[in-house]
């Protein structure tokens, strides 16, 4: 068979990118990771921009929607864009405003309360004769005092150069957070505001170089993605809503202490999968554990038997129904997701799954009505 010169020219560049592939495998993951931590900003903002356009479209579309006004038809993406930025911010400050103050109060009862211990302490120490036991001990056994004061010594300095680096690295970690967070964002409005042209622009290059075959099949993959992705992002809101109410309701039952600000502390980090809850259940063991360590004990036992009925029971069917997807397969999807990517791997792992698994169910019931009509008409 002879191939064509447009065909010898693809082969060859397959052939070729297989071998650079295979010659310099350590400089392409480098280059790799260089074009990820510069573009990193760029991604992020994108995630921003899909989740607030989910909130963004729903608002605009009960913005007077027979409006035939131009000013209004202009202005109806600006006021839903802006709604949506107002909401979330007014959420997350809504929590904080609940937490902030009574943690801080918790840590400032806690170093107020340190000397009372330490008098304590020094007191059971006295009255059991463990002092002069400490003392005798310490007389009796042959102890290098130099030694020990050099090493202090040493320890020290090294240590007050280390905080004075760290402090450095930890300030310049947090103006490029900073940066990165303002320009994600800025990314993220400007994906928002201007989506129609920008996706016109791409399906226009699309299509004109991409044959339409290969364009028809990635537009149905992108829709089936979407779709997932989006039932996710609702699912998940959902999912952590019921947490944090079972969470507060459960404390108020139980008569914890601060149940709204911890219940709401819990379901806003359940935004996370399966670890967010840990991570408010861990603040809120800090708040209470400092009024009454007993109390936080039992706070503790509660957050790990509501932690496994929202693993096990709530999160597989609140979020695998919004999905469509099978609770074994959001369980199974965490765990690889997780093992491979960590926290990212957790977030994607399960709309990823739904996306596979709604098309290998999509291609399997065609197939088996192509093999329906085949065997109907032979009859």
């Amino acid at each position: 068979m002879k191939l064509t010169k447009q065909e010898i020219i693809r082969y060859s560049s397959l052939v070729a990118i297989f071998l650079v592939l295979l010659v310099y495998p350590g400089q392409i993951l480098g280059l790799l990771k260089i074009i990820y931590s510069i573009s990193l900003p760029l991604i992020i903002g994108a995630a921003l921009a899909y989740c607030i356009n989910l909130l963004s479209s729903m608002l605009e579309k009960r913005f007077w929607p027979k409006a035939k006004n131009k000013f209004a038809i202009g202005t109806r993406r600006p006021v839903a864009l802006l709604l949506s930025i107002v909401i979330i911010i007014a959420i997350i400050a809504w929590v904080l405003r609940l937490v902030l103050p009574q943690f801080i109060t918790a840590i400032s009862s806690f170093f107020s309360s340190l000397p009372n211990l330490l008098n304590n302490f020094n007191k059971w120490l006295n009255n059991s004769n463990q002092a002069s036991l400490i003392a005798s001990q310490l007389k009796t056994s042959q102890i290098d005092w130099a030694s020990i004061q050099s090493k202090l010594m040493k320890f020290v300095s090294s240590g007050v150069s280390g905080v004075f680096s760290s402090s450095i690295n930890i300030f310049g970690s947090l103006s490029k957070g900073l940066f990165n967070f303002i320009l994600a964002f800025t990314f993220a409005i400007y994906l928002v505001s201007g989506k129609e042209k920008i996706g016109q622009g791409i399906n226009r290059v699309l299509n004109t170089f991409v044959p339409k075959k290969i364009m028809k099949k990635t537009y149905y993959v992108i829709g089936v993605a979407d779709k997932a992705f989006s039932s996710f992002i609702s699912g998940q809101v959902i999912e952590a809503f019921i947490l944090g109410t079972l969470c507060a309701l459960g404390m108020w039952i139980f008569k914890f202490p601060n149940a709204l600000s911890i219940g709401a502390l819990v379901g806003i980090t359940a935004l996370v999968p399966m670890i967010g809850a840990w991570i408010g259940g861990a603040v809120g063991f800090v708040l209470i554990a400092v009024t009454s360590p007993l109390q936080g004990i039992l706070f503790v036992v509660y957050i790990i038997i509501l932690q496994q009925l929202e693993s096990n029971l709530i999160y597989p069917r609140v979020v695998g129904g919004s999905i469509g997807l099978p609770g074994i397969f959001v369980l199974a999807a965490i765990t690889i997701g997780s093992g491979v990517a960590g926290i990212i791997g957790m977030l994607l792992g399960v709309p990823i799954a739904a996306t596979i698994y709604q098309l290998v169910k999509n291609a399997t019931l065609n197939k088996e009505a192509k093999s329906t009509v085949v065997v109907k008409k032979k009859s």
